[in-house]
Parts: C-alpha cells; structure tokens; sequence
C-alpha cells in the first residue's frame, strides 16, 4: 500500500463533544479509516511513518478501542484481570503488582482490570463470573494454596492464567514466586551473627503455599545455625494490625520472650515493633528484627530493623509476561520463574 500521501496530511483540529474513534483519527490525519486501522495494528504494509503519526494522534485525544467492537470481530476482550485479594499486604503490594503489569501491557492491545476479593470468602467467585461471562483473555492471582481450586478450574477450562505464588497439585501452570525460603534462612543466618538464640516467626496462615516455604526455611535454620524456635501465641501474618501490636507488647512484657524475630510482611513488622517499644524493649539491643518489604520503607522508622526486599514491580511484569505468553500458546513448563531475595541497602551492617 503506498501511504505516501497520506503521511503528509496536516493534522485538523478535534470535532467537539465526540468520543474518540477510528474515524475521528481518520479525520484529524486526512487518512482512510482502513489504514489507520491498519496503521494502529502494526500491519507490515503500512510506512512507518504513517504508524507513528496515528499512534501520536490516538494517544494525544485519548483514543480506546470499542471493547464491544474488538470482541464481536475477534471473540477477544484484551483485558487482562487481576484477581487480587483486598487483604494483601497493604505497604505497596497492590500498587507496585499494578505498576509492573502495566509496564508490560502498555504497548500491546491488553489492558488491565483489577478484580477484588477477601480470602474470607469463596476465592472461585471471581474466576467463575470471568469464566462464565468470558470478560477476560487472562487472568493473574495471588496468595495461591498448595492444593488451589482456581487453578485446576482454569486450567480445565482452558483460561491463560500465572499464579503469583506456587501450588503443589501436580499441574504445570505458569507462575512467578518469591523464594521465602531462601528469605528465613538467610535472616535467621543474619540473626545467629548478631547473637541471637531464641528465634521466633511470624509465619502466613498455613493454608498459603508460601507458608511451607517459609517454614522450611526457618526449621533448615535452625538446624543448621543452633538456634531454638520460640513459639508465638496465636498470631500470624494475617492477624490484624491492632491485635499484633497489643500481643507483640504482651509478650516482649513478660520474662519469657524471643530474642530474634522474623516477619513475612512490612505492615506486620510495623506492628510488631510498636508493641516491642510499648513493652519498654529495644530494637537491636534486647531483639533484633528481620523484615521482608515491598518497599524501602521500614528503615526511614526504625534503622536498626534488618531488611530484605521482594520486588513486588518485577512480579507484576513476569506474571504479565507469563500471560500473554500462554495466550499465545507458549507453553506452561517455560512461563515459570523465582526471584531471590536481596539485603536493602539500607539494612544494619554487621
């Protein structure tokens, strides 16, 4: 197709009160509706400079595709859900999962839609109203369990999906994880440097996957470095914030009391530090704190807390990545990936 006269064509300005449409570029351009679609589909026989002046024309009026129209053309909705539940982490996990997801989808034709739930309730209500309504091409979920029901459905059922987080059922899925144990072993290491003996976790609810994890962390670290576990009473890292701050200063009160503790979470660790400093007690001199966060947040508080990162942003992009991959057919076993750990920066030196 020769476009060459059509990348000439002045811009004209936009019609008033009309929504942005193919043919509204197709004014603004002087092109034909045909090659600006084409133009906005990366077709091999349109100029490239006729692609980038209808992309910039599209991106300065705001221009979306009509959903309805996509779908009823391709049988494609090019929304990509994330299925994230409302009780996670609230410092910075849901934002840095949306910003990492985002980079990815941004320069193809997906889109993403956030889909909330609470764990308290059935977890397969949002996969089913997607499934049933076929509202999305791919879907992304979280907090996974070892034996998930979600996964076995989509699986089933055939929907493109990637699990942040792991499950143990014996079906290949894609997925991005964190290595919680690599994360406990190496801060129950950090914590036997600095003297500790008596070592305690604030371990997920056991019916998470990445609870397993994170236990075999802790028991392969205290085997390996001589410490003893301390059992805490009835909280976990899904205890409410209140809650764990009024046991955390309960227990550092008393005679009998950890001198290492661990947390999987940075708004538990906030917690559990402020029941830790209500008892009297100090952080790094009557016990010393390890923290996973998904921000570099917890050291402008308190410096003395020992930190490591789980980049959050980088998960939002694997799980996307993953995605779009098994929309295209790649398979499962290739679309599977483990990120490590990593000291912050500002965490106290030894």
């Amino acid at each position: 197709m020769n476009d060459r006269t059509d990348v000439n064509a002045s811009d004209r300005p936009l019609p008033s009160n009309e929504r942005p449409t193919l043919k509204t570029i197709a004014y603004m351009t002087g092109l034909g509706i045909t090659t600006v679609s084409r133009a906005l589909k990366d077709a091999p026989d349109i100029g490239a400079d006729t692609k980038e002046r209808v992309r910039r024309v599209a991106q300065q009026i705001g221009y979306q595709p009509n959903r309805a129209g996509v779908r009823l053309r391709t049988g494609k909705t090019n929304v990509i859900a994330l299925v994230l539940s409302v009780d996670e982490e609230l410092m910075g996990f849901t934002s840095q999962m949306v910003f990492g997801i985002t980079e990815v989808l941004t320069n193809t034709p997906y889109h993403l839609v956030v889909t909330p739930h609470t764990h308290a309730k059935d977890t397969m209500t949002p996969i089913r109203y997607i499934l049933e309504t076929g509202s999305a091409d791919g879907v992304i979920i979280s907090k996974v369990r070892p034996e998930d029901p979600r996964v076995r459905l989509m699986t089933d059922r055939n929907m493109p999906f990637a699990t942040h987080g792991r499950s143990s059922m014996g079906i290949e899925h894609p997925f991005h994880d964190f290595d919680n144990e690599a994360y406990v072993y190496e801060a129950m290491k950090r914590l036997a440097q600095c003297g500790r003996k008596r070592v305690a976790i604030l371990l997920p609810q056991s019916l998470f996957s990445y609870h397993g994890y994170a236990r075999r962390g802790f028991e392969r670290g205290l085997q390996d470095f001589g410490l003893k576990e301390f059992t805490l009473p009835g909280i976990n890292n899904d205890t409410p914030l209140e809650q764990l701050k009024q046991e955390s200063c309960k227990l550092m009160s008393s005679s009998d009391c950890p001198d290492g503790l661990i947390s999987i979470s940075g708004s538990s660790t906030i917690a559990i530090v402020a029941g830790i400093e209500a008892s009297g007690k100090k952080i790094g001199k009557d016990i010393d704190v390890v923290s996973k966060q998904s921000a570099e947040f917890l050291n402008w508080l308190r410096p003395e807390i020992h930190t490591m990162n789980e980049d959050i942003k980088l998960a939002g992009r694997e799980l996307a990545r993953a995605v779009l991959a098994r929309i295209e057919g790649q398979p499962a076993s290739e679309l599977q990936t483990i990120s490590k750990p990593v000291w912050s920066s500002r965490t106290p030196k030894l």
